[in-house]
């Protein structure tokens, strides 16, 4: 993996926020010539830096999902355990993220839910039937962020 520079940096984080963005304009905003601007995404993408690009889809009601971030603490930190877990969030598309994580709970999962009857469902029915978890830790989301930041609100 390359070094990166700060116009490196500088590319990446117009991209994060604007993966469209056609390659003149990120040019024009980073200070480079198209195709110098171009030559580097690739040698980013060729790399790994860049992994992909994706599409973030607006379902319509976003704005009235919630995003519950969960800790989850296992009974043992061995590899069956980690296995067994994660195999088990894999047959669950509620749960959308599940990160393996240090510091004080082992996993941290991302579910949305239009409200508490749905969390309370998923907890009933998946959280609290994942195999050797010893404590679920819940916390409401009151706003994303990063993900309502081109509408305006800073």
């Amino acid at each position: 993996m390359p070094a990166l520079d700060v116009i490196d940096r500088n590319i990446l984080r117009l991209l994060r926020l604007d993966a469209r963005m056609s390659n003149a304009k990120l040019a024009a905003e980073i200070g480079l010539s198209p195709s110098a601007c171009l030559r580097r995404i690739k040698i980013m993408e060729k790399s790994g830096v860049i992994r992909g690009y994706t599409a973030l889809i607006d379902t319509g009601n976003a704005d009235e999902m919630i995003a519950v971030i969960i800790n989850i603490t296992l009974e043992r930190q061995t590899e069956d355990y980690l296995d067994r877990l994660e195999a088990a969030v894999r047959r669950h598309p509620e749960i959308r993220e599940c990160f393996l994580m240090t510091g004080g709970s082992d996993y941290l999962l991302r579910v949305e839910v239009a409200n508490a009857g749905e969390f309370e469902r998923i907890h009933k029915e998946i959280l609290s039937t994942l195999p050797g978890v010893l404590r679920i830790h819940s916390s409401f989301s009151i706003r994303n962020v990063l993900a309502t930041r081109t509408r305006g609100r800073r």
